[in-house]
């Protein structure tokens, strides 16, 4: 059977295309908890690049941030799914480092093929997952407790593994992967004054720009068709040029320095798979009934012990890869990996809009907050700031952005 997401995307107004007073005073409230994180984000970037004299938004720069927090960036999809059907994971951080651990064993000290090596410890993520997913689903022990045991058990099988060591180097493809550019296929195309660049890249770069473009139209035709609420078309024009803008600005910069990472190859694929399993499957809105509302969802027929079991195999998975990503990067596999990874990770999904209370919250918001922390490491050390001002400021954001979830919802209730 088919559930209505239970996030606040679907206001529907008492008549379409003219909505009461009450009915635009919740869409404002929900517009502006959607576009706030976007808005929050640009002014980020806008107050380091003034701080740094416009290095924050260098090529290399930019490209050396998303190789730099990719890692972080795939946890966050996955912790993102965990939040909105209302637990938590702790043990992340630590299944990195087990996972990494593992994968130097099989790659490097028994010389198995990286890509079966790669699925093995994908494997081993998912057994991971499904170990944690079984005590909560099925045992009923909270999420904190059994992941912040896990997080115990899974950082002294790496020890265990590990020692005191650390083992690599790992395969040239891994290495590419974790950071590695794509080539320059079809050469390069002479842009003025800022010289050169990958015509490859920029191609990729108009075409994300048209998907973009049909998918909101689609989205927003498809609202207007069941009298739901949708922004005038000036507003939605207005958006949709800002993204395109902000997209072929990005690639073009990563054009001109080492093409594409082929990290951001892997996390586009991954926020596109995600958001579509999110947003258009069964499964997806299943995830959201169960954090919006247990009871409702359970009595709707929803398989809830299955959908949170599944989510933890998920989130497994994930830190997997995660774990292959880092080990890669640094190129050895080494027993503190993944330390407070868990925090970054979970931050970035409260940054990105994820409610505390569950089943409110979008991948791209995930990503977006999980930008925010990377974006705030990356300025924050080119001005020079010590590490203490930059976990200063990363908990005074992340304090903010959940003031701003309660402060969002308290106006969305007394609205109506």
């Amino acid at each position: 059977m088919s559930l209505a997401p239970t996030n606040a995307d679907l206001a529907v107004d008492p008549t379409p295309g003219e909505p009461s007073a009450a009915g635009s005073g919740r869409r404002f409230s929900i517009n502006l908890r959607q576009s706030g994180i976007y808005i929050a984000f640009a002014l980020i970037v806008l107050l380091f690049t003034v701080l740094t004299g416009g290095d924050m938004l260098q090529p290399q720069n930019i490209s050396n941030i998303i190789v730099q927090n990719s890692y972080i960036l795939i946890l966050a999809i996955g912790m993102i799914l965990v939040i909105i059907a209302g637990h938590i994971d702790l043990s992340v951080g630590s299944i990195v480092a087990c996972c990494g651990a593992v994968s130097a064993v099989l790659m490097v000290e028994n010389h198995i093929a990286w890509p079966i090596a790669l699925i093995i410890t994908l494997v081993f993520g998912a057994l991971i997952g499904a170990w944690q997913g079984y005590w909560v689903a099925y045992f009923g022990i909270p999420a904190f407790i059994v992941t912040l045991a896990g997080m115990l058990l899974f950082r002294a099988i790496t020890l265990s593994i590990l020692g005191n060591r650390g083992i690599g180097p790992f395969p040239d493809a891994v290495r590419t992967l974790a950071n590695g550019f794509t080539g320059g296929y079809l050469g390069n195309i002479g842009l003025g004054a800022l010289g050169g660049a990958d015509l490859f890249s920029l191609l990729i770069g108009l075409i994300a720009v048209a998907g973009l473009i049909m998918t909101q139209w689609r989205t927003r035709a498809g609202r207007a068709r069941y009298g739901q609420a949708v922004d005038p078309i000036w507003v939605f024009i207005a958006k949709i040029v800002v993204a395109a803008v902000v997209i072929m600005f990005v690639l073009v910069q990563l054009a001109r320095f080492r093409n594409l990472p082929w990290v951001l190859v892997l996390l586009a694929g991954l926020v596109l798979g995600y958001s579509l399993l999110a947003n258009r499957s069964v499964f997806g809105r299943q995830i959201y009934a169960v954090g919006g509302n247990l009871q409702a969802a359970t009595l709707s027929g929803v398989k809830v012990k299955s959908v949170i079991f599944w989510i933890f195999v998920n989130m497994g998975v994930l830190s997997a890869l995660a774990g292959i990503i880092f080990a890669g990067r640094l190129n050895q596999a080494n027993p503190t990996a993944g330390n407070q990874f868990e925090l970054d990770a979970i931050a970035a999904a409260f940054i990105g809009g994820a409610a505390v209370q569950g089943g409110v919250g979008k991948v791209v918001g995930a990503i977006t907050g999980g930008l925010i922390m990377g974006v705030i490491n990356n300025g924050m050390s080119l001005i020079g700031a010590p590490s203490e001002r930059v976990m200063l400021v990363k908990g005074a954001v992340l304090l903010a952005a959940v003031a701003f979830d309660v402060w969002t919802k308290r106006r969305a209730g007394a609205s109506r």
